[in-house]
């Protein structure tokens, strides 16, 4: 398969490169985006910045034309060619990101750039950091450890042999994550035509540096605990929710992703024991190839021999199948299940608006109380400004409720485009899968169909 042989290829290139780009292994979740701490509310987050002004970089003239999934523009992006920079742990790897489009956005058609892996992990944290509040789902960077192993590898060239650590299948596999993330940005009516997603792919300069991928400092520290915190209150708080879909909208999604898990894990054991059996299968072919140089009836030698040819051939099928298993199922599932995280963070976006409007409502009852005991004592004095505070906070109110009602709303939307692409990828994906599993079938039944005769021929 190509998948095999871009590996193979790439085998020596990627000897003692550091594939996460000098970032530590303990470092996975470092550096997030600074949160409020649960229970806790920003100063500022009265005043957070509408949709509108998230938009308004870009030009209206195109704008509704590109916001609309019609078919009449696309874009397609290619991340190929990783190439080592630097030498020893010190290293880390570029890919070639080729995008072509027709939306009028971008300056050309088609053109590439040379990215690294931190900068994906940058442009995720600021289309995050920019469109989550807002209720879209922003599709979730490829994770660090992409095979679960140790964040740097170091590979010596001896380390070429049967079942010995590759790092070119890590590059590969990370690779693949990557184009995938970035062709699911791009599909999104919105992110592919934010600026700084723009320049992320069209920009020939060096992107800052992602914060995440770094050491923890101690500012680093604080927002891990904030972080902590906050999904410990993801988990505690329970809003009365007053719309029936967002209810039965959670269930389906939980219900989803807890069902995606285990089929990622039976995917898994399933490429495991393909692996297993291909290599089992190799044993096979060699020990039919030594007994038919020892055997002394011509015909059984003969056809003994065609049997390791057979069982040979079927080894290296075996092989692909896995192949298949893991990078055309197991890994689109595990995107998926990644993706549904990305869900539940909108979701719980929904509820901080929410608890920030009744954190306003129970600040007005307060300032109303107070306004009520300076009327009763004749306070003249403290009445002007505690009339002023009961207007400020019924203005917050209002704006908590819009922000609301509008966060709930563009869920609703999104949810309704996430629906439909993932009923589309599931059916491809599928019948992708389905069709490679055959056509090795479909192989393995003809090399049988022709040792057929070989073995008819034994007198």
């Amino acid at each position: 398969m190509a998948d095999e042989q871009s590996i193979v290829d790439a085998q020596k290139q990627f000897a003692d490169v550091d594939i996460n780009n000098g970032s530590t292994s303990g470092a996975e979740d470092d550096e997030e985006e600074e949160v409020p701490a649960p229970g806790t509310i920003d100063n500022d987050i009265f005043a957070i910045t509408p949709t509108s002004e998230i938009h308004r970089r870009i030009s209206s003239s195109n704008l509704e034309d590109v916001l609309t999934d019609n078919g009449d523009y696309f874009i397609e992006v290619t991340v190929a060619e990783p190439q080592k920079v630097g030498d020893g742990m010190g290293s880390y790897l570029t890919y070639k990101v080729t995008t072509k489009t027709n939306i009028p956005k971008f300056k050309r058609t088609e053109f590439s750039t040379m990215r690294r892996f931190s900068d994906f992990l940058g442009i995720h944290d600021v289309l995050s950091g920019k469109y989550t509040r807002l209720g879209r789902i922003i599709p979730p960077a490829p994770s660090k450890n992409i095979l679960g192993g140790s964040t740097k590898v170091k590979m010596s060239p001896q380390q070429t042999e049967p079942g010995a650590p590759r790092n070119a299948e890590w590059v590969e596999t990370r690779r693949a994550a990557l184009q995938r993330y970035v062709n699911r940005t791009a599909q999104h009516p919105m992110l592919r035509v934010d600026l700084d997603f723009i320049n992320f792919l069209e920009s020939d300069q060096e992107l800052p540096r992602a914060v995440n991928t770094a050491t923890l400092s101690g500012a680093g520290v604080m927002r891990l605990f904030n972080k902590v915190g906050e999904t410990v209150n993801k988990i505690t708080y329970k809003m009365d929710e007053s719309d029936p879909w967002f209810d039965e909208k959670i269930t389906e999604v939980e219900n989803l992703d807890a069902n995606l898990q285990k089929l990622h894990s039976g995917l898994k054991s399933l490429f495991n024991t393909r692996k297993e059996l291909s290599a089992l299968t190799g044993l096979v072919a060699k020990s039919a190839a030594m007994l038919s140089t020892c055997e002394e009836h011509t015909g059984l030698s003969r056809a003994l021999s065609n049997l390791a040819d057979v069982e040979e051939k079927i080894e290296l099928l075996r092989s692909e199948q896995a192949n298949s298993d893991f990078f055309i199922m197991a890994e689109f599932v595990k995107d998926y299940i990644d993706l549904f995280s990305a869900v539940k963070s909108v979701f719980h976006e929904r509820v901080k608006v929410f608890q920030n409007w009744q954190h306003a409502q129970l600040q007005l009852s307060k300032r109303r109380e107070n306004r009520g005991r300076y009327e009763l004592a004749n306070r003249t004095d403290k009445l002007e400004q505690a009339q002023q505070e009961v207007e400020e906070w019924q203005t917050k109110v209002q704006r908590c409720q819009q922000q609301f009602d509008d966060i709930s709303a563009e869920i609703k939307k999104e949810m309704e485009r996430f629906e439909l692409n993932r009923i589309r990828e599931f059916k491809i994906n599928t019948m992708k899968y389905i069709e490679d599993q055959m056509a090795h079938q479909q192989q393995i039944i003809s090399y049988w169909e022709a040792f057929i005769p070989s073995a008819r021929e034994i007198v």
